[in-house]
């Protein structure tokens, strides 16, 4: 496994910002090569377009039209998976590059003085280490049947840990407004770059207007199903 060395620039404070496996949100610089579980850098794309209604939508609502459908993600590892592994069915999270299961582990019971958070962390990494091959190869079935990067994650608790997802490069263009705004995070330690300062920013959003969020998928893969079931030319 390749280790990236972030170097602070010189004088910025540090800020709440996380970077590398465990820390923060999770954001860092993307493109580098993966770990062991061998997910490899960025997933399929295709091309954008424009609709009509919008200025920014993307024909095929939320999931482009050169990728495979992605509706039975969820029933596909339920059934895949191997019994005992979680403790019930996995949560599957589905986008256009990538596809994170998280299952829920066993409760385990800290000892008297001892850290249950860190007792719940141990158990999800020793879940990592144990399951690691059959992952692997889980992965690369689903990375054939869906088109999509397959990430990982276990949940104990109020513990959640996701340890093989992708940081897929995104590119923009933005007015000196913009810019503006993401150099003052990078100048007040809130992120040490730009495109990290707009990982923050989204982030954030997301936060914010996750309830409008969640609403607008649900009406986009909608309109998906819709125009699936329509006469074909």
């Amino acid at each position: 496994m390749h280790e990236h060395h972030h170097h602070r620039h010189p004088g910025r404070p540090g800020g709440p910002f996380g970077f590398g496996p465990g820390s923060g949100p999770g954001f860092g610089p993307g493109g580098g090569p993966r770990g062991p579980e061998g997910e490899g850098p960025g997933g399929p794309g295709g091309p954008r377009g424009r609709r009509r209604g919008g200025p920014f939508g993307r024909p095929g609502g939320w999931q482009q039209a050169d990728l495979p459908s992605a509706d039975d993600a969820a029933a596909w590892f339920a059934g895949r998976l191997p019994d005992g592994w979680f403790t019930g069915r996995p949560t599957v999270s589905v986008d256009r590059e990538e596809i994170i299961v998280v299952g829920e582990l066993p409760p385990v019971d800290a000892a008297e003085g001892e850290s249950a958070t860190a007792t719940a962390q141990g158990r999800i990494s020793r879940f990592r280490e144990d399951t690691r091959d059959e992952r692997v190869a889980i992965a690369r079935e689903a990375e054939q049947r869906y088109g999509r990067k397959v990430g990982w994650g276990a949940r104990i608790g109020d513990v959640t840990e996701v340890f093989t997802t992708q940081s897929v490069p995104v590119m923009t263009r933005l007015r000196q407004p913009q810019r503006q705004v993401l150099d003052t995070l990078v100048d007040a330690g809130v992120a040490r770059s730009r495109s990290e300062a707009l990982a923050w920013a989204v982030a954030l959003v997301g936060q914010h207007t996750e309830e409008w969020l969640s609403g607008l998928r649900e009406a986009m893969a909608e309109v998906d199903k819709l125009r699936a079931e329509g006469p074909q030319v």
